[in-house]
């Protein structure tokens, strides 16, 4: 049952419709049809089963002999074993039973009317029953209101947010194609000067094995840069301990824990490092780390150094500005898969990018990071479970946007790789509800945003589809 309703303009109309429910008069009509099927039952004339099977005189409705093969004749009977009665349950909603359980002792319809004849000691709970339904739709209608009204906020914001992303990636690019040129030009007057030197290749052996090894210090550098951005997962400029957990292979004494306290170890003693203290860490990690993507951009091997003092500078000067170059090509590629991201038909999912969201149970932490990954981690202590990275909108075609799927995580034992459904509900917060394995390696979470309410809508047709006289 969806919560998108108006609350205070729709209450009043809800209790005017339960109050007219329980005082009306009933439409005349026989025990157990609806009033739909009024029309089919027309006293003094012969009744049509309602699959057209036969017809019948009108006093054979009801006379606990079943004469249709629908069982349409004897509604208010057990006599058919495929029949069905329709309670009333004026006050809440109406509803069909099977005709099996009609006066068989146990009361079905709120309004006593199943156990006719049985001597049931049934109490009318209707009234009661609309009461508290009234109840839960005036809290659901107040928070797919207030979801709504957030919603609308966040489409705002993202729309604010995509135009100052747009404006920082043109100029990301006009500064990349300015350090381009300056390396080039550097590439060039490198060249020029290089080619008289040829002939001194002897004389300048030593130069050109340390600018081998520069050119091994510009790569490694560049490296750094995409590592660093890379374990950045919420993109705020630093590294911290909980990012560095993230990838196990760097546990230092290889084993099947990787605690906190190691990470600190590994990023000097400290919580957190930038781009700056992170050229210490990165001499500790590089060797073991596994990158989650493929290298944006590859490095040409420079020509043999000119002159000693001269190469050097050169060599200096052009792995200085492709360290820079490195740095904005992956934030140029970064910021355009963002804005071309399918954040909804509003961007209105935009504010859960680079967000985590984490629920601890009795033994597990998971956390989830939209549009990222999802994992699991012992509450005690343990590794870092992979149950699987994003994967696509998967919804059904008409609410595409109300469930998410990450696919391709960690491998089971003898079975497929881990992944995960996260069903998305309305609600005034962003959390996560629950996390549940219905099938071996198949999570399922559930996910509460204002992202995914809808414009509020009437109560009044929700009423007509549950109540009837």
């Amino acid at each position: 049952m969806s919560c998108q309703y108006h609350q205070h303009l729709l209450l009043p109309l809800l209790l005017s419709l339960l109050t007219a429910g329980v005082s009306s008069v009933e439409v005349q009509r026989p025990r157990g049809v609806s009033l739909s099927n009024r029309q089919f039952y027309e006293e003094g004339k012969p009744f049509t089963c309602l699959d057209n099977s036969a017809t019948i005189p009108f006093d054979r409705v009801n006379d606990d002999y079943c004469d249709c093969k629908d069982g349409s004749d004897e509604p208010g009977t057990a006599a058919c074993p495929n029949g069905s009665f329709y309670c009333t349950n004026a006050g809440f909603r109406s509803s069909f039973i099977p005709s099996s359980r009609i006066n068989d002792g146990i009361c079905d319809c709120c309004d006593t009317t199943d156990e006719y004849n049985s001597g049931a000691a049934c109490q009318n709970t209707c009234r009661e029953l609309g009461r508290k339904e009234m109840e839960s739709l005036e809290k659901m209608a107040e928070i797919a209101k207030e979801g709504y009204r957030l919603k609308q906020l966040l489409i705002q914001e993202a729309k604010r947010g995509l135009e100052e992303k747009k404006k920082k990636l043109q100029d990301i690019q006009v500064t990349k194609k300015d350090l381009e040129d300056k390396v080039e030009a550097l590439r060039t007057v490198k060249e020029t000067a290089e080619q008289p030197e040829k002939e001194a290749k002897e004389r300048h052996l030593k130069a050109w094995e340390d600018q081998k090894a520069l050119i091994r210090m510009e790569k490694d550098m560049a490296r750094m840069a995409e590592v660093f951005l890379e374990l950045d997962d919420d993109g705020d400029g630093f590294v911290s301990v909980a990012e560095l957990l993230s990838h196990s292979e760097l546990n230092p004494d290889s084993d099947d824990s990787f605690t906190e306290a190691e990470a600190q170890v590994l990023l000097g003693g400290v919580d957190k490092v930038d781009t700056v203290t992170f050229e210490a860490v990165w001499n500790n990690i590089k060797e073991k780390y596994i990158s989650e993507v493929t290298t944006v951009k590859t490095f040409s091997r420079l020509q043999e150094p000119f002159s000693d003092n001269d190469s050097e500078q050169l060599l200096q000067d052009n792995c200085k500005l492709y360290v820079r170059e490195s740095f904005f090509t992956v934030f140029d590629i970064n910021l355009e898969k963002e804005i071309s991201f399918d954040f909804g038909p509003n961007s209105e999912f935009a504010y859960l990018y680079s967000q985590c969201y984490e629920l601890t149970t009795s033994e597990y932490i998971y956390r989830l990071c939209p549009f990222n990954r999802v994992s699991q981690k012992p509450k005690y202590g343990g590794s870092e479970t992979n149950l699987g990275t994003w994967g696509k909108w998967a919804g059904p075609e008409d609410n595409i946007y109300s469930v998410m799927k990450y696919e391709h995580g960690t491998g089971c034992w003898q079975g497929p790789n881990r992944s995960t459904t996260v069903k998305l509900t309305c609600g005034k917060e962003t959390v996560v509800t629950s996390t549940s394995e219905p099938s071996r390696c198949e999570y399922l979470m559930e996910f509460i945003s204002p992202a995914i309410c809808q414009e509020p809508s009437s109560l009044e047709s929700y009423f007509h589809e549950h109540q009837e006289l």
